[in-house]
């Protein structure tokens, strides 16, 4: 994959969803309702546009599930999307660009 600049190093990035797995997220107006997981080389996010519920027992259960299967399932998926991975977007911030990659393009026209 072709990258614009040097790759962003992990020391860099402010983790602050460390060991999240399924949590609200207030954008502006609006509540997302967020899977997160580490697929190594990646994270992936699912989000859904949805109002505000408590999460912390699926949290919970989805952490669970990762640590019984021993993040086995998260690291075959990773390394599977490093070889699927055909979209990039660019998003251009203060501190400069960071590429998003996706499997698929995002729909701009979906209703969320």
């Amino acid at each position: 994959m072709n990258r614009l600049g040097p790759p962003i190093l992990l020391s860099s990035v402010k983790n602050d969803q460390f060991g999240m797995s399924n949590f609200n997220w207030k954008a502006g107006s609006s509540n997302y309702q967020i899977l997160r997981t580490g697929c190594f080389p990646y994270i992936k996010y699912h989000c859904s546009k949805k109002k505000a519920e408590d999460l912390e027992v699926s949290d919970k259960f989805m952490r669970a599930i990762k640590v019984i299967n021993f993040g086995i399932p998260c690291l075959l998926y990773g390394l599977a999307a490093t070889q699927l991975i055909r979209h990039k977007e660019i998003v251009h911030t203060s501190k400069g660009p960071v590429t998003i990659y996706f499997l698929i393009p995002e729909d701009k026209g979906s209703s969320y």
